[in-house]
């Protein structure tokens, strides 16, 4: 057996800058960002946060509605209290989202993997290093000792949070360039997916192809 060959091979087939096709036909990239110049996940607790807050104060006033209606006093005594606790809520979220992103050392590092089917998003810990993605990638495709449930259950150790958007269930893909992001979101499930610049056509066109029952955004 050739192992400089095999070597070679381990490593995948470059399709972009950052994006290899491995031997087990998955694509596998790492992506870094720093947490302080990206806030896209800051954005993603504040809309979350939002959501929860805009569903409580509109099931509130419609109450006030049916229990005899509402005038513009009565509209204010309720929007209050909501706007007060929403700056509260925004206040405790930047602080919250400082500690957290402070003890990942300000960096977010993140493997992908994407199939025909499916794309998968794995968080690293914060002593996770660029230099180490390479090694991951390749123990990931399982090629180096031909067990893929134990590469498998290594990786899941490793990863901090695991999240698979199964395309067939995706309903909508939001395009957000500047922050180099795919929102990949099925009806009860979130998933966001990174890429360099040089690698962000060929992921949204590979995700837009097989998402055929999503909307754009």
């Amino acid at each position: 057996m050739d192992n400089g060959n095999n070597g070679n091979e381990l490593q995948g087939q470059q399709i972009t800058k950052n994006i290899r096709l491995y031997p087990d036909g998955v694509y596998r990239w790492h992506y870094a960002f720093d947490m302080r110049r990206n806030p896209t996940i800051l954005f993603t607790v504040w809309r979350v946060l939002g959501f929860s807050f805009g569903a409580v104060y509109l099931f509130s006033i419609i109450l006030r509605i049916i229990d005899g209606g509402i005038t513009g006093a009565k509209l204010w005594s309720e929007t209050k209290p909501f706007l007060i606790l929403a700056v509260v809520f925004l206040v405790i979220s930047i602080i919250a989202y400082c500690i957290v992103a402070g003890n990942y050392g300000w960096k977010y590092q993140v493997l992908f993997e994407m199939t025909e089917d499916k794309v998968t998003h794995m968080q690293m810990p914060k002593q996770f290093e660029e230099a180490e993605a390479i090694g991951w990638l390749t123990a990931l495709a399982g090629a180096a000792t031909g067990n893929l449930s134990m590469m498998g259950q290594g990786i899941d150790t490793a990863a901090r949070n695991i999240s698979v958007s199964e395309f067939k269930s995706v309903t909508s893909v939001k395009v957000r360039r500047r922050r180099h992001t795919i929102f990949v979101n099925e009806t009860f499930d979130k998933n966001q997916v990174y890429a360099e610049d040089e690698d962000f056509e060929f992921v949204l066109r590979f995700i837009l192809d097989r998402c055929t029952k999503a909307k754009v955004k």
